[in-house]
């Protein structure tokens, strides 16, 4: 059944991914029509979600920044598929660094970099991040359940030098990395939900106190990596400028579960400014509720 759906679903993905970007855009008008206008997709936790952290707002500025985000998660949609076929001068056109020589400098002084971020902006298209440092290129994700079009993803980053590893495998394979002498960077997507029983710590995010997941800084400490921050600014449609900031150079020197602090006051001050770049689809304070006494 997965190779069928595969067979299927491929053809219509790759048609997609030709249109010119005009074209493409027009296509995500339409998927904005049908997914919240017409269908609704999620706008209930959206909403309750947007009312959760902005409780100041009224029912109106809610309104606009879910009309505005389904917009944005739309394109972000289409700008997957585009990876298809995209061109790496498209790429390199839409999605641009400010200041790449930041991960240069870490690099001459022998660093492999943690990069973290959030579900901020747009990641698809990092990827071209490759082209731009010598570093060998990670990024942790999760293994789709169709083993076809997992495949495809991973051959999609691999365009770029950049390999996609499981949670299971992150530790494992930059040990490995690392007593090679390799150099590598590493991409954590770290705004995720831990399951709250399992979580090491508790702290506000957007004033809430909430889960969060630690495994970036652990992986950042025992591997003595750098750890930088990306922000992703989208300038218009089609459009991103990323900007990368140092949170430490030397893990070791912070106290436990603070790098992880740093990087979610980062990743609000992204949010404040443009609230309608995040990804608001996803429970991400469902366990408020249920914060262990010794966190409170």
């Amino acid at each position: 059944m997965q190779l069928i759906a595969y067979i299927l679903v491929y053809p219509i993905l790759w048609i997609i991914s030709i249109l010119p970007f005009r074209l493409l855009y027009a296509f995500s008008d339409v998927i904005y029509i049908f997914m919240y206008k017409i269908f609704g997709y999620r706008t209930s936790v959206v909403k309750e979600n947007l009312r959760l952290v902005f409780p100041e707002k009224t029912e109106k500025e809610i309104s606009e920044i879910t009309g505005k985000f389904y917009h944005h998660f739309c394109d972000m949609m289409v700008e997957a598929i585009k990876s298809l076929t995209i061109t790496e001068a498209q790429m390199n056109k839409r999605f641009k660094f400010t200041n790449v020589e930041l991960l240069n400098d870490l690099e001459q002084k022998q660093k492999s970099i943690t990069l973290m971020c959030g579900h901020y902006g747009s990641w698809e298209w990092i990827f071209i991040l490759q082209r731009h440092v010598k570093l060998k290129g990670y990024a942790v994700y999760k293994r789709l359940a169709n083993k076809h079009f997992d495949k495809l993803v991973k051959r999609i980053r691999a365009k770029y030098n950049s390999h996609l590893i499981t949670t299971k495998e992150t530790f494992k394979v930059l040990l490995e990395s690392k007593k090679k002498g390799e150099l590598t960077i590493n991409g954590f997507v770290s705004d995720q939900s831990p399951k709250a029983h399992k979580a090491f710590h508790w702290n506000e995010f957007m004033g809430i106190k909430v889960p969060m997941y630690v495994g970036a800084e652990i992986l950042a400490k025992k591997l003595d990596m750098a750890v930088v921050f990306f922000s992703v600014k989208r300038i218009k449609r089609g459009y991103y400028e990323t900007t990368f900031t140092t949170i430490t150079e030397n893990p070791k020197d912070f106290k436990n579960y603070e790098i992880t602090d740093i990087f979610f006051k980062l990743l609000e001050e992204q949010i404040l400014e443009a609230p309608q770049y995040y990804l608001w689809t996803h429970k991400r304070w469902k366990h408020r509720d249920k914060v262990p006494a010794e966190f409170l």
